[in-house]
C-alpha cells in the first residue's frame, strides 16, 4: 500500500493499518491531506453519532472514535474533530435543507466541514471580540472579517462555520462555502507538525449570503447547546494520545524500568475517570448548564497526555532519542506540546475559570 494513497479497503481495521502506516508522513505533510478524509469516511467514523445520516451511537460514542484515529494520528484525530464538529453543528441547527444537502456528503469524506467557531467559543467565555461583522443589503446578508486559524479547508471542496454580529447586535451562525465570492483561503500554515490538516486563515470580504446558508439566527443563545460537543470532541484527542502513549510506556518498562509501574497505573485510573466524567456529562447534558466542570475536564485530560508523554520516554530510556526507534515518540511529544494551545487554550480555559473560582470561594 502506497502511504500517499487512503486504504483500499474499508473498516475500521484498515483505516488503524492505514493510519500507522502514514502517521508520520500526516505530521510533516509527506502524505497529502486529500486522502484523510476519504480514509474516515470509507471506515465509516465520521457517521457515528450522526443519526439520520447513517450513524449509531451518539456524541459520546463519536468522541470515543475521535479518540481511537487520534492514538494513531493526531493529525487526523484534528481533521476528525474538525469535520464531526461542523457536522454536529448541522445535526443541532433549525436549518434542514442545509443539513439534508451538505450531511450526506459529510460523512463519506467528499465534502470538508471545518469548524470555524474557536472566535466564538471565546466569545462566549468573555475571551475575546467577534471578529467577523454582517450587515444587510438588498436581502442578502454581507460578511466581512477575518479567521486566522482554522482547520480541514480541504482545496477539493468545504464548508466553514463562522458566526457573525450584525449591525443590530444580533448574533448569527452561518456556512461559508469554499467557493464564495469574496472568501479567500491562505496557503497553509507553517505549522511544526500536524502539516497534513488543511489548516490556514481566512479572509471574509464583502461575502453575500442569504438565509439559506444560516445554520442558526441566534448563535448567542446556540452556542452554549453545541459548545459541549465541540469541546467534548476535543477532549478526544487527547484521550486517544494519553492512551497510546500509556500503552507504549507500559510495553518499554522491564525489570530496570518497573519503578515505574505505579505511576502509570495512577495515570491510568486518572485519564478512565476523566473519560467517564466526560461521557456521562455529554450523555446527560450537564455541560449545557456546567460549561465550567467541561473546562475542568479540558485541561485535566491535556495534563494527563502531557504527562503520559513524559512517562513513555522514562520507560523507553534513551532509545526514545534515537531517530531509528523513536519517530513515533518524538512525533507524540510534538503532539503533546499542541494540545494546550488548540483553541480555547489552556491559558484561555484557566482565565475564564478564573472568575468563577473567586466567586465560589
Amino acid at each position: 500500500m502506497s502511504p500517499s494513497l487512503a486504504p483500499a479497503t474499508t473498516g475500521i481495521d484498515a483505516l488503524t493499518a492505514w493510519l500507522d502506516e502514514t502517521a508520520e508522513g500526516l505530521d510533516d505533510g509527506s502524505v497529502p491531506a486529500s486522502t484523510v478524509l476519504p480514509a474516515l469516511g470509507a471506515a465509516g467514523v465520521l457517521a457515528i453519532g450522526a443519526g439520520p445520516f447513517g450513524g449509531e451511537g451518539d456524541i459520546a460514542d463519536a468522541v470515543e472514535a475521535v479518540a481511537g484515529v487520534s492514538a494513531h494520528s493526531l493529525a487526523a484525530g484534528f481533521v476528525f474533530w474538525s469535520q464531526r464538529t461542523y457536522l454536529e453543528y448541522l445535526l443541532q441547527s433549525p436549518n434542514a435543507a442545509l443539513r439534508d444537502r451538505l450531511a450526506p456528503d459529510l460523512v463519506s469524506g467528499r465534502l470538508a466541514g471545518a469548524t470555524g467557531l474557536s472566535n466564538a467559543m471565546k466569545f462566549l467565555s468573555g475571551l475575546e471580540e467577534l471578529q467577523i461583522r454582517a450587515r444587510a443589503d438588498r436581502g442578502a446578508i454581507v460578511f466581512d472579517g477575518r479567521m486566522p486559524w482554522v482547520t480541514n479547508l480541504r482545496p477539493e471542496g468545504f464548508h466553514v462555520a463562522g458566526v457573525a454580529e450584525g449591525e443590530d447586535g444580533r448574533i448569527l451562525c452561518v456556512s461559508f462555502a469554499g467557493d464564495d465570492e469574496g472568501l479567500v483561503r491562505s496557503p497553509d500554515l507553517g505549522l511544526m507538525g500536524l502539516r497534513s490538516t488543511n489548516t490556514a486563515a481566512l479572509s471574509v470580504a464583502s461575502v453575500r449570503l442569504d438565509a439559506e446558508r444560516v445554520i442558526h439566527p441566534d448563535a448567542a443563545g446556540w452556542l452554549p447547546q453545541v459548545r459541549p460537543a465541540f469541546l467534548g470532541l476535543q477532549c478526544g484527542m487527547s484521550i486517544g494520545l494519553a492512551r497510546r502513549s500509556l500503552r507504549e510506556a507500559r510495553e518499554a518498562i522491564g525489570a530496570g524500568r518497573s519503578v515505574l509501574a505505579p505511576a502509570i497505573a495512577e495515570l491510568e485510573t486518572r485519564l478512565a475517570a476523566d473519560a467517564e466524567a466526560l461521557r456521562s456529562g455529554l450523555r446527560s447534558g450537564l455541560f449545557r448548564g456546567q460549561a465550567a466542570a467541561l473546562f475542568r475536564i479540558r485541561i485535566g485530560l491535556a495534563a494527563i497526555a502531557a504527562e503520559a508523554v513524559a512517562l513513555e520516554l522514562q520507560a523507553s530510556g534513551g532509545r526514545a532519542y534515537l531517530t531509528a526507534f523513536g519517530s513515533g515518540f518524538a512525533r507524540r511529544y510534538r503532539e503533546a506540546a499542541f494540545i494546550p494551545v488548540i483553541t480555547p487554550s489552556l491559558v484561555q480555559l484557566k482565565g475564564a475559570l478564573t472568575p468563577h473560582d473567586q466567586g465560589a470561594a
